[in-house]
């Protein structure tokens, strides 16, 4: 065998041990989901196998590169595995970069709400016991000396003071109504729902590792008219410090849609 067919024959190995590198990382990364979302396992757990599924991915990835760099050769299933399998690390390495971006461009709190002085409270639904351990901020010396719920309320009024009451031209029972309608179609499963007192409790729940957050919507009259209404809504994550910002996502998102609503 010429030293052609040697280096050929060793990236078609290489291709294949970074096949198994990134698939079996990523079915690491699903069975870690999967686990955490059923109960089998802590989200602790589930979040220390998809770092280290995470580890095996990308170095599959890098394998594979370097089995396409090393035999320019390769032709027919070996380069086409090859190519896959650095799609799929690609892919995935890039999904779990995205989360690590996106948990380090705001701050480590999970309770996100359009009053924070005036929560919209949850009656069926209770608020995790925990809710205002680990409040970030105790390295400021403008916070530190606060108190968790007032640094909370310093935070959330810094990162999200966009997220506010909103006015809509409808009376408390529609509004409420169309909340719910929208709710619905989210996927949202439908806790506690009342368009006479204009209250409405519901949990999200995410795709991949079935985080289940709880939402409250709170609609009172408007004072400025009969035919008008406030809206709050609060959004608040059952487990985790930081929610990557998928609770004010969700707000402004809700809220916005509900604008729309009433002009339909």
């Amino acid at each position: 065998m010429n030293s052609q067919a040697k280096l050929s024959a060793r990236a078609r190995a290489l291709s294949i041990f970074a096949a198994l590198l990134s698939i079996g990382g990523v079915a690491a990364a699903l069975v870690a989901a999967s686990g955490s979302g059923s109960g089998a396992w802590p989200f602790a757990t589930g979040f220390m196998i998809l770092r280290y599924a995470f580890f095996a991915a990308a170095a599959g990835g890098v394998l594979a590169l370097i089995a396409l760099i090393a035999g320019r050769r390769l032709t027919g299933a070996s380069a086409v595995l090859s190519l896959v399998v650095l799609a799929l690390s690609l892919s995935f390495s890039g999904y779990i970069v995205n989360m690590v971006v996106a948990a380090k461009s705001v701050p480590a709190i999970h309770d996100i709400a359009t009053n924070v002085d005036d929560l919209p409270a949850f009656a069926t639904l209770t608020v995790r016991p925990d809710n205002l351990d680990n409040i970030p901020g105790m390295d400021r010396a403008d916070l530190a000396a606060l108190t968790p719920e007032q640094r909370w309320k310093a935070v959330h009024r810094e990162t999200y003071g966009d997220i506010k009451t909103i006015k809509v031209g409808a009376d408390v029972s529609t509004t409420l109504r169309r909340a719910e309608v929208l709710a619905k179609l989210r996927g949202w499963d439908i806790a506690a729902s009342d368009p006479l007192r204009g209250t409405l409790e519901a949990t999200a729940t995410s795709r991949f590792f079935r985080f289940k957050d709880d939402v409250a919507v709170r609609v009172r009259p408007d004072p400025a008219g009969p035919d008008g209404s406030l809206v709050d809504m609060r959004s608040l994550s059952r487990v985790g410090t930081s929610d990557l910002g998928v609770n004010a996502a969700r707000v402004r998102s809700f809220l916005a849609d509900l604008r729309k609503k009433q002009g339909e």
